[in-house]
């Protein structure tokens, strides 16, 4: 065989090779191209959730509730795409929680445009607080900014705002982080010491990414995340 081609032939196997492990989805214990895909494991539902008008294709991959990602190729436009998470119920009243904490553990992409945030519902889902651990792109928080404050072991930026359908309180960190774990219950607590919110009932933690745009395709992956309550 000429010289030429053998070299030909090992410059396809490698590039065969990469195409193979730049895929998890094909060798992870569960995954899903529809949008409403969602799979039950150790407590937790791990859900794709394309929800958002004009969003492109987006795949999510489990091997557990803890270590999950998705390749997302969503258009460069405004507007929330997806939120891919993965998500615990709690169903305590904050006062009725002696703890309620969080470990999380992302790798992520250095375009596009997301963050990486918790998704916390309360009060049958009349309060939505949002912790974003990153942003990247043109994204931003709903409502006006009203403090800047260090609780649940990190520092934020906070805003109040309201979707139309329930009240939001984002609480931006102030700096990026991949990586850490944060105090719910005293976020939530912060909370109703401002008379933002009373003794409500926790429903689910969530934890994922919430993407609006990832033109041309992009892996997000958390490689471990978990809730803890007592």
């Amino acid at each position: 065989m000429a010289r030429w081609c053998k070299a030909a032939i090992a410059v396809l196997v490698v590039l065969t090779a990469g195409l193979v492990t730049a895929a998890p989805a094909n060798a992870a214990t569960w995954s899903s191209s529809d949008k409403w895909g969602s799979w039950s494991n150790g407590g937790y539902t791990v859900r794709n959730d394309v929800w958002g008008g004009g969003a492109g294709a987006q795949t999510i991959w489990a091997n557990s509730y803890s270590n999950f990602g998705v390749w997302a190729d969503h258009p460069n436009t405004g507007g929330v795409k997806a939120y891919p998470h993965s998500a615990r119920n709690i169903g305590r009243q904050v006062s009725a929680l002696g703890s309620l904490t969080s470990n999380f553990n992302v790798s992520r992409p250095g375009g596009g445009a997301y963050t990486s945030t918790y998704d916390i519902w309360a009060g049958n889902n009349a309060y939505e607080i949002m912790l974003w651990m990153n942003k990247q792109g043109a994204v931003g928080p709903i409502g006006s900014k009203q403090a800047t404050a260090s609780v649940g072991g990190h520092s934020w930026d906070i805003y109040r705002g309201s979707n139309g359908g329930n009240e939001v309180f984002s609480f931006i960190r102030t700096s990026n982080t991949n990586a850490g774990s944060v105090d719910i219950k005293a976020v939530l607590n912060w909370i109703r010491g401002r008379g933002w919110m009373g003794d409500t009932t926790v429903g689910e933690v969530q934890f994922g990414f919430e993407i609006t745009s990832s033109s041309g395709g992009m892996n997000f992956t958390t490689n471990s995340y978990s809730v803890s309550s007592s």
